[in-house]
């Protein structure tokens, strides 16, 4: 699919799992926390079964999927505040009026 970019990508990306500061299992816990933020099924699925082999408890799993649940809480909430700024949308208003758009 990327042609002749694939070659510089599997390097790249081979390249993630040379660390110099990350220990295994840590290394693990971000890819499968990364993979879930970016719901990509492929990915989580591939670093579970990392975590598996690296023996990552089903606890630590579960610590981090709570984290990953969090911050995509926490982005929904400081989207649905900026659109409510930006567009002027006072939802405290007692009036029952269509939503319009701001100028």
């Amino acid at each position: 699919m990327l042609g002749k970019h694939q070659k510089a990508y599997d390097a790249f990306y081979q390249s993630t799992h040379e660390n110099a500061f990350l220990d295994r299992k840590t290394e693990v816990l971000v890819g499968l926390a990364a993979a879930m933020a970016v719901n990509c099924a492929p990915c989580t699925r591939y670093y579970l079964l990392e975590a598996k082999n690296a023996g990552i408890s089903k606890g630590e799993i579960g610590d981090v999927t709570a984290k990953v649940m969090a911050v995509s809480a926490g982005q929904n909430k400081l989207q649905m505040q900026e659109v409510l700024s930006k567009y002027r949308i006072d939802l405290n208003d007692d009036e029952c009026s269509p939503l319009t758009e701001a100028n």
